[in-house]
This record gives C-alpha cells, sequence and structure tokens, in this order.
C-alpha cells in the first residue's frame, strides 16, 4: 500500500490544532545581547511591533517592548531594571500593548511612566487602564479650537493666546522660565476645579534633575495645585527607553479624562462633575528624542541629521497629533499640549526646534537677554504666535488687546532708533512713553496669575492710556490699586464685565471710573 504524504501533513495539522486549541501556547526567545536597556532577542519570530514582551529572569519578571524586527533577531528595550536581564535568559511575547493606569485614583500623585508610585503614598487602585501608543482622533472627531485655556500670564492671554485643544510650543534657551510659565498655567486652573469647565493637568518631567522636579511639586502643593494635577516622572537617573515612554504615559492618562469625563452623569468622588478638559505639558521634548536617538543607535538604526534616527519626527508627530477639541458629537473634550524645547544659543533652526514648531499650532519664545533685562515672563513679542489667535480669547480681551501685539513690534523699532540719540516728535515720543509703561505692566511674578478679567482691566487702562504720564517705577503700584479699586469700591462695574465679558456698552463708564480713579490716586512716596 503506497502511503499518501498530504494525508499523513493534513492529520498532522488537525492534531496540532486540536493541541493548540486545548492548551495556550506562547511563543518563546532566548536573550542573545543584553545591554544600556536594549536587548536583541532569538526566535519570537511571530512578534508584533511594540508587542509588550515578558524578560524571565532571576529576580521576576522585567517588561520589554518589540522595537526592531530582524531577519533572525528582535531588537526590544527593557522597562525596568535592564542590569537584571542576562544573555541566555528567557522571552515571552505576551500579544498585547503597552497600557498605562488612568482615572481618578492618579489625581494628585507622582508616577514613573509605568504608573508605579514614586511619592511614597501607597499603592494606586486605578479604575482602569489606558493604551500607551494610539492612533489620534481623525478631523471628523474634532472641531475648530475657540474656548480659551486663561493661563494666567498677561502677555500670553493678550498677544499668543492659548485655547482649548491647541498645541503650544514654549522654546528658549535653559535657565529662561519656560518651566515657569508651564507652571503658572497649572496653577491658574484651580478657578475652575470643581465645575464643569474643570481642567486635568499633567506634568511629564522628562530628563530632570529629581532635585528640579521636586521643586516643581513642592510649588504645585504651596499653591494647592496637586489636587487636580498627575506628575509623570522620568529623571535624569532613569534609563533612557523609560524618557522615551513618560510623554506617551502622560498623554495616555489625559485621554482617559478627555474621553471618560463626556460620559453622561459621571462625577469624581467629591460628586464634581468629572473633568473632560486635560492640559498636558512635556518637559522637555528635546530630551526625549535625546533619549530616543540613544536608543536608536544601540537598536543599529541608521543615523541621519545630527545623529537622529529619520522617524524623530513621527515621534514628536504622533504625540502631539493627539492633543484635540473633540467634536461634540464626541462629547466636546480637549486635550491641550504644552511641549517644551530647548534650544542651543537661540538656535530655533536645529533639528529637533524646526521639527516642533512645524508640528505645533504657534510657540512662545522666551528671550535670554530680555530675561537678563528683567522683563519677565522674556516673551519675544516678534516671532512668537500663536495660530488660533483671537478665537481662543474673551470678547473682552479681542477689544482690548486687539492692537497690543503691532503696538509692541512698533515700540521695539522706535526704542532701537531712540537709543541712537536722535530727537524725536511729538507723537514718536508718545508712542515710546506708552510702549514701555505696557511693558512695564505685562512684566509678572512668577507663579502669580492673573483671572481673564483683571487682565482686561489692566491692558484696558494701558491701551487707554492712563499709565502714560506715570513714572516707571510707580506703574505696578497703580496697577495693583487699580484692581483693588475695581474689586471694592467699583465692585459692582466690574460684575457687569465679568457677566457681559465685553466693554461693548460699558466703555464710557470704565473710562469715566479710571478717570476719577487717577484723579484720585496717590504714588506711593508721593
Amino acid at each position: 500500500m503506497k502511503i499518501k504524504t498530504d494525508e499523513i501533513t493534513s492529520v498532522i495539522k488537525q492534531e496540532i490544532e486540536q493541541f493548540s486549541a486545548e492548551l495556550e501556547i506562547s511563543e518563546v526567545g532566548r536573550v542573545v545581547e543584553v545591554g544600556d536597556g536594549i536587548a536583541r532577542i532569538y526566535g519570537l519570530s511571530k512578534v508584533m511591533a511594540s508587542e509588550l514582551l515578558e524578560f524571565e529572569t532571576e529576580n521576576g519578571t522585567v517588561m520589554g517592548q518589540a522595537m526592531n524586527l530582524e531577519l533572525d533577531t528582535v531588537g526590544a528595550i527593557i522597562y525596568g531594571n535592564y542590569l537584571n536581564v542576562k544573555e541566555g535568559d528567557t522571552v515571552k511575547s505576551t500579544g498585547r500593548l503597552l497600557e498605562v493606569p488612568a482615572g481618578e485614583a492618579l489625581l494628585g500623585r507622582v508616577v514613573d511612566p509605568l504608573g508605579v508610585p514614586q511619592d511614597g503614598a501607597g499603592a494606586i487602585n486605578a479604575s482602569t487602564t489606558q493604551k500607551l501608543d494610539i492612533v489620534a482622533p481623525g478631523i471628523a472627531a474634532r472641531q475648530p479650537v475657540t474656548e480659551p485655556l486663561q493661563t494666567g500670564i498677561k502677555a500670553i492671554d493678550s498677544m499668543i493666546p492659548i485655547g482649548r485643544g491647541q498645541r503650544e510650543l514654549i522654546i528658549g534657551d535653559r535657565k529662561t522660565g519656560k518651566t515657569a510659565v508651564a507652571i503658572d498655567a497649572i496653577i491658574n486652573q484651580k478657578q475652575y476645579w470643581g465645575t464643569k469647565d474643570a481642567v486635568v493637568c499633567i506634568y511629564v518631567a522628562v530628563g530632570q534633575k529629581d532635585s528640579t522636579v521636586a521643586g516643581v511639586i513642592e510649588i504645585l502643593k504651596e499653591n494647592g495645585a496637586m489636587d487636580y494635577t498627575i506628575v509623570v516622572i522620568a529623571g535624569s537617573s532613569n534609563p533612557a527607553p523609560l524618557q522615551y515612554l513618560a510623554p506617551y504615559a502622560g498623554c495616555a492618562m489625559g485621554e482617559h479624562f478627555m474621553h471618560s469625563g463626556t460620559e453622561e452623569g459621571k462625577t469624581l468622588a467629591s460628586g464634581a462633575p468629572y473633568p473632560k478638559h486635560v492640559l498636558c505639558i512635556y518637559d522637555d521634548l528635546s530630551k526625549q528624542a535625546t533619549a530616543y536617538r540613544q536608543l536608536s543607535l544601540l537598536l543599529r538604526r541608521p543615523p541621519g541629521r545630527e545623529a537622529y534616527p529619520g522617524d524623530v519626527f513621527y515621534l514628536h508627530s504622533r504625540l502631539l497629533e493627539r492633543s484635540t477639541k473633540l467634536s461634540d458629537a464626541n462629547g466636546g473634550g480637549s486635550l491641550t499640549a504644552l511641549p517644551i524645547i530647548e534650544t542651543q544659543e537661540g538656535d530655533v533652526s536645529a533639528y529637533i526646534p524646526t521639527n516642533v514648531i512645524s508640528i505645533t499650532d504657534g510657540q512662545i519664545y522666551l528671550q535670554p537677554e530680555l530675561f537678563a533685562a528683567g522683563v519677565r515672563p522674556a516673551i519675544n513679542v516678534g516671532i512668537s504666535v500663536s495660530r488660533v489667535g483671537g478665537n481662543a480669547q474673551i470678547k473682552a480681551m479681542k477689544e482690548v488687546a486687539g492692537s497690543l501685539r503691532l503696538d509692541l513690534a512698533a515700540y521695539r523699532e522706535l526704542e532701537a532708533f531712540a537709543q541712537l540719540g536722535t530727537e524725536l516728535d511729538a507723537t514718536s515720543q508718545r508712542q515710546l512713553d506708552r510702549g514701555s509703561r505696557m511693558v512695564e505692566m505685562l512684566k509678572q511674578g512668577q507663579y502669580q496669575p492673573f483671572d481673564a478679567i483683571d487682565q482686561c482691566l489692566s491692558i484696558f487702562a494701558g491701551a487707554k492710556g492712563y499709565l502714560d504720564d506715570l513714572a516707571m517705577n510707580t506703574v505696578h503700584a497703580f496697577e495693583s490699586d487699580l484692581q483693588e479699586h475695581f474689586k471694592t469700591t467699583k465692585k459692582d462695574l466690574r460684575d457687569k464685565l465679568v457677566e457681559a465679558k465685553s466693554f461693548k456698552g460699558l466703555e464710557d463708564e470704565f473710562k469715566a471710573a479710571y478717570k476719577e480713579f487717577k484723579e484720585n490716586w496717590t504714588a506711593p512716596g508721593a
């Protein structure tokens, strides 16, 4: 009798399929090379890109992720202590993508990019998990940015407004106040907490010194901002894989609120509405790009410009594209991103700065010369821009700050001209006087955010010329007393502005109130 090989093959296949159905078979590989947070694995022929891997070590399981799918081997990055992983260790594929804990339990906590607590306040019992790396919402799921995200900083809210769902880059050399701008924006959200406009803030620290991050956390606690803030930390002492992962982890934690906050009737444990607006600060993405470059070079990926791999643009674009204002049909939630990029000697034409500038909806450029001259925040109005503009402002702000950018730009030109010692005509001198006092008025102390209406009242005073004849050293005293005047004596008029959010129909009343206040005001020490 002749043996039919195809029949035998089909029988063996059936037996294997039946056996596979009875037993859950996981694919297994072995570590052939390990070091610097990178492992090369032989086997795992069916592993997927970005699939979660389990390294079985002598000291327990260590997690990793498949990055390079090569002909015979798999290049993987290791999350956690890579020193525990040795050559010959077994590696299993899990069939899952990386997830992080999400939900209300994370508010007020300090965690690493895997959601492990770093604040010594006990375990986190998160209600859900969120996929770390997802595809950003499509165009149909979005709507234009129209709601302001108030930072509390006069210079930003008046000239470079940020809307909920926007991506606004904060860029500048080291020690120019980039983090301070972001922290002010977090502190200013305190006024909305517990309301339907509440904003959850996520501060992601990448490659920072632990002492620096501890200082930031302390400031947030002092200002009562930790109640609605999650801090994700991958410090300079953490391995490169965790630094690469941190911004995605923060973004995923924020996306949970953006989507869950739109569920009808959902509330926090306090009974307040579940927040659907999120502010994510990535401090900073240049350090994340450096960590990714380190991983890529160790994985033998070809280096490109400045030794960065070719997909470093995709690294940041797939993160920042997840910032959005969802359409009303999708609940109207939002995720606003404030990425921070550090420049070297003001070189905005370097690879990473130009990448992120092209991805974002505008940038706030902080200039070392202005910082050294005492202009705080040190914003260069000339090259700072918001591509959302007036859509992200209340009407009152649009009315008083409409020409402010142009006026300040003209003042800077005139100032440079006046330094030559040229005799100025009366009109130019008036413009110079007004500009110098507007610059002085826009200076603001650190961690002292202004309410939107208070900002409007201050800028109205400058734009209408009520500061023109004041001595420069009395501008802030005048502004402070003016604010107090509108909160006490003229509270009824301020309340009208709060309700209307516009000066329309109230301008004459305000002009009379400003005139009366100025006539009766005495400068300190006069």
